[in-house]
């Protein structure tokens, strides 16, 4: 029998045990797995993040950029908070001694060639507990053709990651045909929060994002879009941060930029730092220079 030890005598009854609230936007009542994956997506200090997206493939192939992940994708990945990526990606090409925030694409089914709303879950949750992901993510195609099935794909997806502590991230998709304004994000992005989202992804617009962010109860992180000039994609990333977003999704407005190390770097700066465009972007044009 091991030797009893003496009864504790300091129990510090003058000092009330501290009980603090998550610091994510309506995340306090989660369990604490949840939590604890949600932390590995957004930098507690900051309550932000830097998701690099490089899931693009699952529908489009090797696109400008994604050619080789292994060569144009892991040496950013220090870089981002966090990767958004396939379960094909992640088993054949990202090592496992990386150790931040997996998203794992959990929808498909057509490529391009088809109606990109008609998707269905891709995985099943022994799948993501075995890949250790941090969150999963769904596309929701809200006012696509199939917009019922993709609503139900991510119900089905936040049931299945409740049983097991593991957040789903829902994915506003906007067809070509939709309006791009605020009210129709407001529409989207509430319909993903009340149905259970833990936390949503959405496009930015010059007009009315504040709103489409405080009418989210969950926090709202910005999708980069089509590649744009590196300044234009920094003051973008900004402004979305300034009027509510709680981070940035980016994909080809890093990896297909003349710098991406250093492009991801100055997104970094602006996202954790409030670091203003024109200064993120002398840092960026600083690094590209350095090499």
């Amino acid at each position: 029998m091991p030797e009893e030890d003496k009864e504790g005598k300091q129990f510090y009854q003058d000092i009330p045990m501290k009980s603090d609230g998550f610091f994510l936007k309506g995340s306090n009542s989660l369990d604490w797995g949840m939590k604890n994956r949600l932390s590995r997506i957004f930098n507690p200090k900051s309550g932000r993040t830097v998701m690099l997206a490089v899931d693009h493939g699952y529908f489009q192939g090797p696109t400008t950029g994604l050619e080789r992940i292994d060569l144009n994708i892991l040496p950013l990945a220090p870089y981002a908070d966090t990767l958004m990526l396939t379960r094909g990606i992640l088993r054949s090409t990202v090592p496992p001694s990386y150790t931040k925030g997996i998203v794992l694409r959990a929808s498909g089914g057509p490529s391009i060639l088809k109606e990109l709303s008609n998707e269905h879950l891709a995985i099943n949750m022994e799948e993501a507990i075995r890949l250790n992901v941090a969150a999963m993510a769904v596309q929701v195609f809200i006012g696509g053709e199939y917009e019922t099935q993709s609503v139900n794909n991510m119900t089905r997806l936040v049931d299945m990651g409740m049983r097991y502590g593991i957040p789903t991230l829902a994915v506003t998709a906007v067809g070509k045909d939709m309006a791009r304004d605020a009210r129709y994000f407001r529409l989207a992005c509430r319909m993903c929060a009340e149905l259970g989202a833990h936390y949503v992804k959405t496009y930015y617009i010059p007009k009315g994002f504040d709103t489409v962010a405080a009418s989210c109860p969950v926090p709202l992180v910005m999708a980069g879009g089509k590649k744009l000039p590196e300044l234009e994609a920094l003051t973008m990333s900004y402004n979305a941060i300034q009027e509510g977003a709680a981070g940035v999704d980016m994909g080809r407005n890093i990896f297909q930029s003349e710098a991406p190390k250093a492009m991801i770097q100055a997104v970094g700066k602006v996202v954790h730092e409030d670091m203003k465009p024109k200064e993120a972007y002398e840092y960026y044009l600083d690094l590209k220079e350095e090499g």
